[in-house]
């Protein structure tokens, strides 16, 4: 008991005497423009350039350190968006104490009071992905998502708006880190410019990731905000081509104690413009064609995370997309060729129809005491309903001036439905091995009604379903400069197509394997080098199978191929990234073997040989491709920056061909095999002679590409535009003049099934006007990093 007592006593007199020889520094932390109190700032105190201590401030903005030896120290305060405090701390024995009262100055960069939205597009290389940061800046001036993804490197926009990456449309594209029921070309259009926050770049994506998409995923991530408090912000433009066109958003966030809600709308409305000819060489037919699509597109995302406590949250949002428009189709055919029986066609074409898309997600977050340990559950459900009215008026005239017409109508109304649940676990085993794991359930659900009054087609009912059940389970390690990660995921696919009750079947199930390997090596802290492979899968999509005809002018029919097959591709890649003093640049190689290539097939119609073709897809043979992009971000001056780009990539393409023979009339399969390379280059360089005022000069080049049925021409342009900043930036006023020397064009020449050269133009030469106003007052807090991130799973195997 003596003994006891005794110890007892002893520590206490060494408590007494080490409180005796330390003290406390205390303070308080503020914003300087509006003397509010920073939560969540990071305050540390150093002695000689190590840190012996750190902190964050509390709800008041106020910070407390206990115990510190009486000595000098260096006190840094840092927190997102302000500038970094740096001063001097002394205790000694006749000052024991110390208070530092800082009020912390806004960098120039920073939106004050609001979302911290990043001034300038910047791109970043993570392990797996590039990271585009949507900025305010004029790089991002456009009216829809379609019309900024030019100015992504690796990226490139036809002019009906198909995505391609590097060189390759297999690419699959996400709406925060989930699939859509909506074409994404048609997607792409609908989402305003001003709603995205990023874009990721998956080139070659692991185990963990569903293996869609050929050439990778494109992610893109919708304004989230979690700052605390009521706080938004609000876009508009509008775009002068031959008619104007609108868009506009508004992103609304109001976060108080557990509980966070956050919601974005926006649309976009105007008519677009497309014309072009295709010339039959042969027989000196040309086919004119003027197109106009007025278009209002509507996007809603409403969510809202609860934090049950500091390890489990709570999430659900919902994306709501709706369009509707009138697309006009104006074909006026004319031969030349002296043709006794026909002088001219003309028809007149009118699709019409709204499209809705609603989709729901509820996601549970729990988050183990170890550090990077979790669990995720999410659920997703996305419903699709397509309808289109569409009227046709054909008119024939003869020499004689005789004419006759033919008036037809279609209907079609499309449903379709996607569920999926997912689970993803991490667990960190150390501080240098991971364990990834997880499952999903992805089921499909398609119904597809096309009537019509045209006796020369029947009406039809198809139905298009796919079950996909897979597990993935992913490992890696850390050894000092070297990292590794090793994967694999499980996948059984099953696909039954109907059409007409039986008429017609298609069934096909199998069970795969997707391995994945990622090797990274540090050089230093400066130079990156990684080397990854993946193995991956195009299935062909709703439109590609579809045997119904969904595009139609008097020469040509578009139908879908009901038994095309799945393509698969192995690639290799490596990956390269230096940091500058005043920049970054990074570079990528890569290689593919495809096989069973999905790709386009005109050939003559059976019906009608010597005149119609049929638009189509089947599958080509074994292909391989290979290509490297470089792309840089550098600070020339402080008021000059540029960002070069470049692409290159080419593929073996073999696959068959059909040829018409004017003699006989008749059309026979030839074997034909191409090399087809596509090189691109892109240019941003931004100026900025003051605070407030900056310029962009955007320079695009794409070279001709040699393909299996025909050759397009190369296409190019020139942007320039420019930007204010006024109301202490919170207002942004931008102006861009795009396509200045109005170049941009598609054409292309090809000799099967026909000798032909065609020519296509649209509205690219227009003039945008923006406004982006911002508008609250809060901060983001530390405790946000436990939400799920950009509200995708990041790393998690049901996000893709």
């Amino acid at each position: 008991m003596k003994l006891k007592f005794f110890l007892l006593a002893l520590l206490g007199v060494i408590a007494t005497a080490q409180a005796q020889n330390s003290g406390t520094v205390t303070g308080k932390i503020t914003e300087k423009s509006n003397n509010a109190p920073i939560s969540y700032a990071t305050v540390s105190l150093k002695e000689n350039g190590k840190v012996v201590s750190g902190v964050n401030t509390d709800d008041n903005g106020d910070f407390t350190f206990k115990n510190v030896a009486l000595k000098s120290y260096t006190i840094e305060i840092q927190y997102i968006g302000f500038r970094k405090y740096i001063g001097s701390v002394i205790l000694a024995d006749n000052k024991k104490s110390a208070t530092m009262n800082v009020s912390l100055e806004e960098e120039a960069t920073q939106l004050k009071g609001v979302n911290i939205v990043a001034e300038r597009s910047t791109m970043e290389q993570k392990i797996d992905r590039k990271v585009i940061t949507v900025g305010r800046d004029l790089t991002t001036a456009g009216a829809s998502a379609s019309d900024i993804m030019s100015n992504i490197p690796s990226v490139n926009v036809d002019q009906d708006g198909k995505l391609s990456l590097r060189g390759n449309d297999n690419v699959r594209v996400l709406i925060d880190g989930r699939p859509s029921n909506i074409d994404p070309a048609q997607l792409l259009k609908q989402i305003p410019s001003t709603s995205i926050k990023k874009i990721e770049l998956i080139t070659n994506p692991s185990a963990k990731y569903n293996p869609e998409g050929m050439s990778g995923i494109i992610n893109i991530i919708l304004h989230k905000n979690s700052n605390t408090g009521f706080n938004g912000s609000y876009s508009g433009g509008i775009t002068f081509g031959e008619t104007a066109k609108y868009n506009q958003s508004l992103d609304l966030n109001y976060k108080t104690g557990k509980v966070n809600f956050f919601g974005n709308a926006g649309n976009n409305f105007g008519t677009y413009f497309n014309d072009g000819h295709i010339k039959r060489l042969d027989q000196d037919v040309i086919q004119k064609l003027e197109i106009s699509n007025d278009n209002d597109n509507y996007l809603y995302k409403v969510g809202m995370d609860y934090l049950i406590n500091d390890h489990n949250t709570l999430s659900f949002y919902t994306n709501q997309n709706k369009s509707k428009g009138t697309g006009l189709v104006n074909t006026d055919i004319d031969y030349n060729n002296g043709d006794p029986d026909i002088k001219n066609i003309y028809q007149k074409s009118r699709y019409e129809g709204p499209n809705e898309t609603g989709t729901y997600n509820l996601a549970y977050k729990h988050i183990f005491k170890k550090e990077g340990h979790t669990l995720d559950f999410e659920g997703n459900f996305s419903n699709t309903r397509e309808t289109q009215d569409a009227s046709f008026d054909t008119k024939t005239t003869k020499p004689d001036n005789s004419a006759s017409s033919l008036l037809y109508s279609d209907y079609i109304n499309d449903k379709r439905k996607l569920g999926t649940v997912n689970v993803d676990y991490v667990n960190p085993l150390n501080d240098k091995t991971t364990l990834e794991a997880g499952a999903e359930a992805r089921i499909t659900r398609t119904d597809n009604i096309y009537n019509t009054t045209n006796p020369a087609f029947a009406n039809s009912i198809y139905t298009y379903d796919t079950d996909i059940y897979s597990a993935y389970v992913t490992f890696g390690q850390k050894y000092k400069k070297f990292s590794y990660q090793l994967g694999a995921r499980f996948e059984s696919y099953d696909v039954k197509s109907n059409l007409n009750s039986g008429e017609k079947k298609f069934n096909d199930d199998y069970i795969t394997l997707y391995p994945s390997a990622y090797l990274t090596y540090n050089l230093n802290e400066k130079n990156v080098l990684q080397l990854s492979y993946s193995r991956r899968v195009d299935r062909p999509s709703l439109e590609q199978t579809k045997p119904i005809r969904e595009f139609s002018t008097p020469l040509v029919t578009s139908y879908g191929n009901q038994e095309l097959r799945p393509q698969f591709t192995n690639s290799v890649e490596v990956n390269y990234t230096k940091t500058l003093e005043k920049g970054s640049i990074t570079a990528g190689v890569f290689v593919r073997a495809i096989n069973d290539q999905i790709s386009r097939t005109l050939s003559p119609d059976p019906d009608d040989p010597s005149e119609k073709q049929i638009l189509s897809f089947t599958n080509f043979d074994h292909n391989s491709a290979y290509g490297f992009d470089i792309s840089a971000n550098y600070k020339l001056t402080k008021w000059w920056d540029i960002q070069p780009s470049i692409d290159f990539s080419s593929i073996n393409q073999q696959g068959v061909v059909f040829q018409y023979d004017p003699a006989t009339k008749l059309s026979s399969p030839l074997e034909r095999s191409v090399t087809t390379s596509a090189f691109n280059a892109r240019m941003n360089s931004n100026f900025k002679p003051t605070k407030r005022l900056s310029f962009l000069l955007f320079g695009f080049y794409r070279g001709p590409v040699n393909e299996i049925q025909q050759k397009r021409n190369e296409m190019y342009k020139m942007d320039i535009g420019s930007r204010y900043t006024l109301l202490d930036n919170k207002m942004n006023i931008s102006v861009r003049f795009n396509d200045v020397f109005n170049t941009m064009k598609y054409s292309f020449d090809g000799i099967y099934p026909y000798p032909q050269t065609g020519q296509f133009t649209w509205e690219s030469q227009t003039v945008y006007l923006g406004l982006t106003y911002n508008f609250g007052g809060a901060k983001i807090k530390k405790l946000e990093r436990k939400q799920r991130e950009e509200n995708t799973n990041q790393g998690g195997g049901g996000m893709f």
